[in-house]
């Protein structure tokens, strides 16, 4: 009787400890990138490197897709691909959130799936960084509220800056929803390619829609008025600190700086004064509609 109790307690034991796919995702993610570092510090062959890279992103992909399933969301494929660009970090693309992209089109809409487990371990990485600039918080509902977290989770070579928050109603089902209206940038100033994205919680998993703002967002004469007053200032700081031809970067501190605000005043403008626009209920519903199809209603 005692050597049964002692077998179900070992049992129960190794049951307790097994690992889970999330956690055998994890090492295996861990370890491809460790080899991959060795790699490039011993100097081995790009070439090498980036085959090797290519054969653990596949098997990654499809531990994710064990993980998360086929996506049933309308007008979306049931497979997706990776999320991570790359396991090399001297790469662009190297970090990004662990899930699967499921896109309609190279340039269209796209949802970047994930699950509560592995979102809360790339946030508490994030929140582990030493530079302020890649620093998030460890709770996903606040991290969805910051540009940060979009422009390391599904972009690769550029930020994402937030020109405004829609207000949605939160579809049956799910436990949280964000949705922001946005573009990508590698400088500051006014981004007339924008994005509708949305974040929708639910249960264990977490799904984020990139999508083509539709109806176009429209440019406003009085925003675009203010870009190009400090647009003008930074110009005339940075023609001065190039004809003082010393070291002293006061000049150029101060065209940057001018552009900076300029760049947070017009976006503060143009949430000021988009939602008076004939286009902004447009906005709406396809943020709206992206939220309810990700919730399934």
């Amino acid at each position: 009787m005692r050597l049964v109790l002692t077998l179900l307690l070992t049992l129960s034991a190794s049951a307790a400890y097994a690992a889970s796919p999330e956690d055998d995702y994890i090492a295996a993610r861990d370890k491809a990138m460790a080899a991959i570092a060795a790699q490039e510090s011993a100097n081995t062959a790009i070439e090498t490197i980036d085959a090797q890279n290519e054969k653990d992103l596949a098997d990654l992909q499809q531990r994710l897709a064990s993980i998360l399933g086929p996506l049933q969301v309308k007008d979306f494929p049931a497979t997706g691909t990776i999320n991570l660009q790359s396991l090399n970090a001297s790469d662009i693309g190297y970090g990004m959130l662990d899930g699967l992209r499921y896109s309609q089109s190279d340039d269209g809409p796209s949802i970047v799936v994930s699950t509560r487990g592995l979102t809360e371990r790339w946030l508490k990485s994030k929140a582990a960084e030493t530079d302020a600039d890649f620093k998030l918080p460890t709770d996903i509902g606040e991290a969805l509220k910051l540009d940060g977290f979009y422009t390391q989770a599904i972009g690769s070579d550029a930020a994402f800056s937030g020109t405004l928050d829609f207000s949605l109603k939160k579809p049956e089902g799910a436990d949280a929803v964000v949705a922001r209206l946005g573009g990508w940038t590698q400088d500051v100033g006014p981004i007339y390619d924008q994005h509708v994205v949305v974040a929708v919680v639910k249960g264990d998993r977490v799904l984020i829609a990139e999508a083509p703002a539709s109806p176009a967002v429209p440019k406003i004469a009085a925003c675009d008025s203010i870009w190009a007053a400090a647009d003008a200032d930074a110009q005339k700081a940075q023609q001065a600190d190039q004809g003082a031809n010393q070291d002293d970067s006061t000049n150029t501190d101060a065209g940057n700086a001018a552009w900076e605000k300029g760049d947070a005043d017009y976006r503060a403008c143009m949430a000021q004064h988009l939602p008076g626009d004939p286009a902004f209920a447009g906005l709406l519903a396809q943020a709206q509609g992206l939220a309810d199809s990700m919730a399934g209603k």
